[in-house]
């Protein structure tokens, strides 16, 4: 009997373990098929267009001056509908905003203390909830970007990057007021927001333990299980966020790259390195191709209108995505390095290959390892096919030959980025040898 039970016992722990895994799994797939959102940093810094709390952090201005910010932001300007419909234009399927950088100033009227744009600015309102309601009717997913410390809090440890208030061994009552003047924070977001993601920041000054991640993300997923969260909750996260830095060798877990229009997150006019169109796409295609997200930034002004070089930035995108749509949207990383000079993609099913070649691209394609027949080649956004030809195939070998593909017709091209389909004769099959030395 006592076997029995325990062998009952087993089975309903795997089962569990089992569903849990599968939940897990079904809960990233909307994010692992988006492939794009747009990031806003909005917040005080917008006044003087200075860093994002960084400002002060970094002793470029002092703590007082970077906090009489506060009596500019306007938000007259604002128009979340146009920003949500903008966002959609783009073809992302999720955005994230800064809810409350590292310098503690809240854009929802938060209670955990009076440290918001509701309270402190000409605003005088819950900018949040706006945002959050817009985003949703425009039928994309709502993440809230906030920062777990906060240097603007008086039960914080550290103030500036060359002083600390505290040490927590020292005081640890002090410390236990801050996490939960955080953790109340977040279950407000929660409560009220619900939001679809969280993306957790400035991880770095204390260990898991001391920030109780493991609680933080317990509470998250007991309000709504179907919440990711980022890997900045000290690695207590659902997925990796690079920053700025694209990863050379492609990533094994669901990632994100988080990159800006220009050189700085928030608004900075003097700030005029803006990336170009051709360089967005390019960054997006290599990101997609290796099985990630690429969220990608903006920075209002303190009134709420965004830089005319961002909106320009948005819509060629968009115009980009919307053309080519099936090659981006709800396919999986594409071929191995080596396969394939470039970035590709393919369909859920691997038997559709979508290769991504950059404007005026000159010369023949070539696909190496390539085991399956082809059996059309159509240039998305039109009506043309293009011939291959396999060169170097023996025929008692294995070893695949090359696959040239013709050239691309210069009235073909995207002006950005052509996007090639590739219908195979069933799932992908590549030879990964030594070319019959292996």
């Amino acid at each position: 009997m006592k076997k029995l039970l325990l062998f009952i016992a087993n089975l309903v722990l795997l089962y569990l373990s089992v569903n849990a895994q599968t939940t897990e799994s079904n809960k990233m797939q909307w994010f692992k098929d988006a492939k794009l959102g747009i990031f806003i940093h909005w917040g005080i810094y917008a006044v003087d267009g200075v860093d994002e709390s960084w400002a002060f952090y970094n002793k470029k201005m002092p703590y007082n001056d970077y906090m009489k910010q506060l009596n500019g932001f306007t938000a007259k300007n604002y128009d979340p509908e146009a920003w949500a419909q903008l966002i959609k234009e783009t073809g992302a399927r999720y955005a994230v905003i800064t809810t409350k950088h590292h310098d503690g100033i809240a854009l929802w009227d938060t209670k955990a203390n009076n440290m918001s744009t509701a309270k402190l600015t000409p605003a005088r309102r819950d900018v949040l909830t706006p945002f959050f309601t817009a985003i949703r009717n425009a039928g994309l997913k709502a993440g809230a970007y906030f920062s777990i410390l906060d240097w603007s809090h008086q039960d914080y440890t550290g103030f500036t990057k060359d002083s600390s208030r505290y040490q927590i061994k020292n005081d640890t009552m002090r410390w236990k007021r801050y996490l939960s003047f955080y953790q109340k924070q977040i279950k407000e977001l929660s409560d009220n927001y619900n939001p679809d993601l969280f993306w957790f920041d400035g991880d770095w000054e204390h260990s898991a333990e001391e920030w109780q991640a493991d609680k933080v993300r317990s509470m998250i997923l007991q309000h709504n299980p179907n919440a990711i969260i980022n890997a900045r909750l000290t690695g207590r996260g659902d997925y990796d966020t690079p920053e700025q830095n694209f990863p050379v060798t492609r990533p094994s877990r669901v990632w994100e790259l988080c990159m800006t229009s220009n050189n700085n997150w928030g608004y900075h006019p003097d700030d005029s390195v803006y990336k170009t169109p051709y360089e967005l796409i390019t960054i997006f295609t290599d990101v997609i191709g290796n099985g990630g997200n690429l969220l990608f930034d903006i920075g209002p002004r303190e009134n709420g209108w965004i830089p005319t070089e961002q909106v320009n930035l948005l819509k060629e995108l968009g115009k980009w995505t919307n053309k080519h749509s099936t090659a981006i949207f709800n396919t999986v990383a594409g071929l191995p390095s080596g396969h394939f000079y470039g970035a590709s993609t393919l369909s859920k099913d691997s038997s559709t290959l979508y290769l991504f070649v950059p404007a005026k691209n000159a010369g023949k394609l070539v696909i190496k390892g390539l085991n399956n027949k082809i059996n059309s080649i159509k240039i998305l956004g039109s009506d043309q096919q293009l011939n291959h030809k396999i060169v170097g195939k023996i025929s008692w070998s294995p070893v695949p030959g090359l696959v040239y593909i013709d050239n691309i017709p210069e009235a073909a091209m995207d002006e950005y980025m052509t996007v090639l389909e590739l219908k195979l004769d069933g799932p992908l099959k590549l030879y990964r040898g030594k070319g019959g030395l292996d």
